[in-house]
């Protein structure tokens, strides 16, 4: 009831999307309702259509993007009234910020990070980002948001350059990355000279990867593994060492071409200290040990199964994080099977 607007971005839904149906209720109960449709998105465009067309009939304002460019960026904000302290009614911001799709079914399928904060400026960041796609005005200059096509290759290649310096200057350098795909010449290129100055790079690339590594002279220090599991690896995620201070980052955009400059993406950083040290060992680190699914790329291009060394332990890093994540879910089944029991106890010696 406190709610008062919804601004979503929708790529890829579904047919059947419990998000949809919900922002459609909203809109119906008198929320002020935009959504930002990709009537291009593949696999869903049908859908897509479908889904603008009902929130269009529910009082919702169905926005369809920016002229020649695909939103991809995966975003919402929610504008709530609260009380504070004073007694007094003010309206606060909270954003959500994500790699994946809001999709159904590719939730349960695919790996990926979101983040949901009331930090102001990023709200204030994301509110603008919405202001950009939702009407004719230029993209404002950004706090802490990467926005494609306007400042995230930039950004990128600057993050990268900075850690060739410090390797240059014998300070921590270090670069660990992890993405759909790799084939924009320009972060190839900066990569190649990072590596070259002496960093150490380690990238976790799923799919299609331009890059060669392990070349004597060009690339001696960068590593590129692909993880084939049971789920699609499907979030984005940059380390960059940052002379010990490091600097995370989560992103939609994969280091392609079309996403750095023909399409709205968004990149977001990481800041609160526990949530940084989280999304790099569950998003990052765990992938670089892992030896059952994961596949080595060689100099020549071709692809090797990273097998365990004799006498190691075999090690998965989607099969860890599973028992990792799953475990505070057990304990709280665990806890409500126990409260169940007693108060079926208690029940029981009442009558």
């Amino acid at each position: 009831p406190d709610v008062v607007s919804i601004k979503q971005t929708v790529y890829r839904t579904g047919v059947n999307s419990v998000l949809m149906e919900a922002l459609v209720e909203a809109a119906r109960c008198g929320k002020e309702v935009t959504v930002v449709v990709e009537l291009m998105a593949r696999f869903d465009e049908e859908a897509n259509i479908n889904w603008a067309g009902r929130l269009e009939q529910a009082g919702a304002q169905v926005v369809y993007g920016v002229f020649g460019l695909k939103t991809h960026a995966k975003l919402a904000l929610l504008l709530r009234r609260e009380t504070d302290r004073s007694g007094r009614v003010r309206l606060v911001p909270y954003a959500h910020l994500g790699t994946g799709n809001y999709h159904p079914r590719t939730t349960r399928l695919y790996s990926d990070f979101g983040l949901l904060t009331r930090d102001p400026v990023l709200c204030a960041d994301v509110a603008a980002v919405f202001m950009h796609i939702t009407s004719l005005a230029r993209a404002g200059k950004l706090r802490q948001l990467l926005l494609a096509p306007f400042t995230m290759h930039r950004q990128v290649l600057a993050r990268i350059r900075r850690e060739s310096r410090h390797a240059r200057e014998g300070r921590p350098a270090r670069i660990v990355a992890k993405m759909n795909a790799l084939v924009e010449e320009g972060v190839i290129e900066a990569l190649y000279a990072a590596s070259q100055a002496g960093v150490r790079i380690d990238l976790v690339v799923r799919g299609a990867c331009a890059l060669r590594p392990g070349v004597r002279g060009l690339s001696d220090h960068i590593r590129v593994r692909s993880i084939l599991g049971r789920f699609l690896e499907h979030h984005r995620v940059w380390l960059f060492a940052n002379d010990g201070d490091p600097d995370v980052w989560l992103s939609s955009a994969d280091w392609m071409g079309r996403n750095l400059f023909k399409r709205i993406e968004v990149a977001f950083p990481v800041r609160d200290p526990e949530q940084k040290r989280r999304v790099v060992d569950e998003g990052l680190l765990r992938y670089l040990t892992d030896n059952r699914d994961a596949w080595a790329l060689r100099a020549d291009g071709s692809w090797v199964k990273v097998r365990p060394r004799r006498g190691a332990r075999q090690r998965s890093a989607q099969a860890e994080l599973l028992q990792l994540l799953a475990a505070p879910r057990a304990e709280v089944a665990a806890d409500e099977s126990e409260s169940g029991r007693r108060r079926s106890s208690r029940k029981r010696r009442t009558r």
